[in-house]
């Protein structure tokens, strides 16, 4: 069973999910996508550990910053998995091929892996994410590619979720059992 969780910066979607996910197991490994590559990000991390220890559970943390659909691949089946986060994932994967001239072909190529891999994922997959399309436009195109890229690929991953839930002031709603179909 794969569920989503999405929301805006300091939502809560992190916290939720990890609650989320250790209800649904004893155990969970937490795959961090994060880089610390300055200060301020290596706050953001610790802060995540801590919320881990404060919220229980038996957490293995593994870290993959840009070959999650292979890792993934590897986890189904096994333990519960929390990824968090994907936009975080998606940034690694866009930077990592800068200056290529097919640069948007081969971040939508590793998208539509990590598709695969969460469709046929097996076990429990909670997989976080955020909504960076409600805010204003970028104005530089980097930016513009990202939002669009991040919004098509969480539209992509939800429709193999079972569960999508969008966090909101510190409150989880689940939005998939709310879908209106035509």
């Amino acid at each position: 069973m794969s569920i989503l969780v999405t929301g805006g910066a300091r939502s809560g979607k992190s916290s939720f999910a990890e609650r989320l996910t250790l209800s649904l197991a004893d155990e969970a490994l937490y795959v961090a996508t994060g880089q610390a590559f300055d200060k301020e990000m290596k706050a953001r991390i610790a802060l995540h550990r801590r919320q881990r220890e404060a919220n229980g559970g038996q957490w293995e943390t593994l870290e993959e910053p840009l070959d999650l659909p292979a890792l993934l691949e590897r986890l189904s089946g096994g333990k519960a998995v929390l990824v968090d986060c994907l936009t975080l994932w998606l940034s690694n994967v866009l930077l990592d091929v800068e200056g290529e001239t097919d640069r948007q072909e081969r971040v939508e190529q590793e998208i539509a892996r990590l598709e695969q891999s969460v469709a046929a994922f097996e076990g429990t997959l909670v997989l976080v994410t955020n909504e960076v399309g409600d805010g204003i436009v970028p104005e530089y195109a980097l930016g513009r590619l990202y939002r669009d890229l991040a919004g098509r690929m969480n539209a992509q991953l939800a429709r193999h979720c079972r569960q999508v839930f969008l966090v909101t002031a510190g409150i989880p709603v689940e939005l998939k059992s709310r879908e209106y179909k035509l």
